[in-house]
């Protein structure tokens, strides 16, 4: 019970669906690498402006309910991003912004690259906060009154 209060208070819950959201867009973003070369293949992506919204609506939610000091967030969905119970699933539109090929294909070489550092980037901004916290955590519960 008190775990799920700890794992439930502050930014956590935030933190975990920026992971979940940045773990998933990268095998999107992976998958366009991958298919660079390959004829009519058509780049895929999800908006992260529509996550963000998205967050910051259940953020602002959990603040309207609670405060925003503890407890999950009621994250909602669209056409792109749906929680399933714990998993979050993206359901990415052909992008169609790139110069298409003479082999039929949309690349974009610059614009992948943009946005697999950007995407690396909200990965790594979530788990150094989320590190950060824990550790927190940890050093709280070391020092504890006998």
């Amino acid at each position: 019970m008190i775990i799920n209060d700890l794992n439930s208070a502050g930014a956590m819950p935030t933190l975990e669906k920026m992971f979940l959201f940045a773990g998933q867009r990268q095998r999107i973003i992976a998958n366009n690498i991958a298919n660079i070369d390959t004829p009519n293949f058509q780049m895929q992506d999800v908006d992260p402006k529509e996550f963000q919204k998205m967050l910051g609506d259940a953020i602002d939610r959990r603040r309207s309910t609670n405060g925003g000091t503890s407890g999950g967030l009621d994250f909602g969905h669209n056409k792109q991003v749906q929680m399933r119970g714990s998993q979050m699933v993206l359901n990415p539109a052909t992008s169609g912004g790139g110069v298409l090929a003479h082999d039929r294909n949309d690349r974009d070489l610059e614009r992948l690259m943009q946005q697999l550092v950007e995407n690396s980037t909200t990965f790594r901004v979530a788990a150094d906060l989320m590190r950060q916290s824990q550790n927190q955590l940890q050093l709280a519960i070391a020092q504890r009154v006998v």
